[in-house]
């Protein structure tokens, strides 16, 4: 099977700290892919350098086959790697869906003279993106908060918000930055639900770091466990969950 993301020997320093030393991965398309270990394993650090926010020190990056290492995160994005983050990042003065047009900027033509002039494409294009965005809410189940400012939202909700945002640019890899922190156990149980809902129906591949174990082995088809900055494990859930070395350094043993 292709891979969609390949990373090798990828390792970032800041200064005199290695924070990242040596991580290699493939992810194939449509899969569900996770990162676990303790805090400052280097997860997030992981998920900068692929997602552009950092350039890294050593490395290779790939994405179906084109290098993607330290081009930035616009850049990357352009080429359908879109994030969240462990703080929910809305523009929290804006309704909801207002941050979803926000987001298919690239998408809708919208030129200046157009919108002076109102002209027939610019309403066409207008009007298309708001249905998208209806539609994206409706999948997430919060259309009915479509005008509220999504700094008013719910914690729960803004969160899907957020993959909501996502989701409207049709990206070839979505990754997820600790997408349960906050939520309630229903909540979780959704979240779960909604990762494998769009993987099934829109055929996006999924990374994700998690502390949440009980998610992390419920979704996901292979995970890699990480610690200081090294890969110590990578395999199915069950094959991670029985590593002696990721039960000592974070599972915990009994």
């Amino acid at each position: 099977m292709s891979h969609l993301l390949e990373v090798k020997d990828l390792s970032m320093r800041f200064g005199g700290l290695l924070a990242v030393d040596g991580v290699q991965m493939s992810i194939h398309p449509k899969e569900i892919f996770a990162i676990i270990g303790p805090n400052g394993a280097g997860k997030t650090t992981v998920f900068n350098c692929i997602s552009g926010f950092y350039k890294p020190t050593t490395g290779v990056i790939t994405l179906a086959g084109e290098s993607i290492a330290g081009l930035g995160s616009h850049s990357v994005a352009q080429r359908g790697v879109v994030r969240t983050f462990q703080n929910v990042r809305l523009f929290k003065s804006m309704t909801a869906v207002e941050n979803l047009l926000v987001a298919q900027h690239r998408r809708t033509s919208r030129s200046v003279l157009g919108g002076l002039f109102n002209t027939r494409g610019y309403r066409e294009s207008e009007n298309a993106a708001i249905a998208n965005a209806m539609k994206w809410l409706e999948f997430m189940g919060i259309a009915e908060f479509a005008n509220r400012e999504a700094g008013n939202l719910a914690y729960g909700h803004q969160r899907r918000l957020e993959i909501a945002r996502c989701m409207i640019t049709e990206p070839k890899l979505l990754m997820l930055d600790e997408p349960a922190a906050g939520l309630n156990p229903q909540e979780k149980v959704e979240l779960q639900h909604l990762i494998e809902r769009l993987r099934t129906e829109f055929g996006v591949t999924v990374l994700l770091i998690e502390h949440d174990m009980g998610l992390v082995m419920g979704v996901s088809e292979r995970i890699l466990c990480m610690e200081y900055g090294k890969p110590i494990a990578m395999g199915t859930p069950d094959e991670v969950r029985n590593n002696e070395r990721v039960i000592k350094a974070y599972l915990g043993e009994a």
